[in-house]
């Protein structure tokens, strides 16, 4: 902080040390919540009672076969109610892993995507996905329970965000004197995959409707959707990075640490999702001047062939 750091907001999980530690430090800043670990963690329940329910299928066809070997000896009636019992659980398990599946479809898609709704139509349909959920509880058990009591503690952490993006399509609809409907028509286009009919279908109408402010307000809905992060998985991919580092020596000490944070900043990205970044190291994306090759600043010639 005493270097400048004061962000508008920052992303965490559900952890709690975490959250006290910046509010003890940072008390005016909000905290968000990171999308990408209650996805995860409904996920994991959702694959749980799929897995549950292929196990009440294969349970049933198991007393099917000793059904018949039953009927022809003419003893049907002892494994009958067994068979029974089965069929009802298989058809519980497979209804519940169905729904708790939509759920998290409707969740993920309708939800916790960036280009959607409104704040307020976003936390009526999350409210939805966490009643939906109470309502299975006796059928799923703990795990349904805990997933919907963690959903239902950090809905307006989670969905920070989309309080952000509201902000940012508002700013571009009255910098463009635009309706914010149009605005909002834009930001759902990228919901669409480019390489889909509809996509392109959308896009002519907009271009239809918009005219000349078409490509402006394209390149602004784009940037502040591009700039409204959800999930803290910058963070996460750096700790992974570095942790690799760090298990390669049972001490760090200051001089290893000052190495490693000169090597990374001055290392070129060899291939990127974006762009601009191959070929550059993370200070000439940040200072946009360039530099020679890492260990020619550390005095070192570099070999290279003739």
């Amino acid at each position: 902080m005493e270097q400048g750091f004061n962000p508008d907001y920052t992303i965490a999980d559900g952890g709690t040390a975490l959250r006290a530690g910046q509010k003890a430090v940072m008390p005016e800043t909000p905290c968000h919540g990171d999308v990408f670990h209650i996805q995860q963690q409904f996920e994991t329940v959702a694959s749980s009672l799929n897995r549950q329910a292929m196990g009440a299928t294969t349970r049933r066809q198991d007393l099917e076969q000793q059904m018949v070997v039953a009927k022809q000896k003419a003893q049907g009636h002892r494994v009958s109610k067994k068979l029974t019992q089965a069929r009802q659980r298989e058809s519980t398990a497979m209804t519940l892993a169905r729904d708790v599946k939509t759920l998290l479809q409707w969740l993920t898609h309708d939800v916790l995507e960036l280009a959607g709704s409104t704040l307020a139509e976003r936390q009526e349909l999350y409210d939805f996905v966490v009643a939906q959920l109470q309502l299975r509880e006796g059928m799923g058990g703990k795990r349904v329970r805990v997933l919907r009591k963690a959903l239902q503690n950090q809905r307006d952490d989670i969905l920070g965000f989309a309080q952000v993006l509201d902000d940012k399509l508002d700013e571009i609809a009255e910098r463009l004197n635009t309706p914010l409907f149009w605005v909002r028509q834009m930001c759902l286009l990228f919901r669409k995959q480019p390489t889909s009919t509809v996509y392109w279908q959308v896009w002519d109408y907009l271009h239809q409707k918009l005219s000349w402010k078409f490509h402006s307000l394209y390149e602004a809905v784009q940037e502040a959707m591009r700039q409204t992060p959800r999930a803290s998985s910058l963070v996460e991919n750096l700790n992974s990075r570095l942790r690799n580092y760090f298990f390669l020596r049972k001490q760090l000490g200051p001089s290893y640490l000052n190495l490693l944070q000169f090597f990374l900043n001055h290392r070129r990205f060899m291939r990127s999702e974006c762009e601009e970044r191959v070929d550059k190291s993370p200070k000439e994306l940040m200072t946009g001047e360039s530099h020679p090759h890492w260990l020619e600043l550390l005095g070192f010639k570099r070999f290279q062939q003739a």
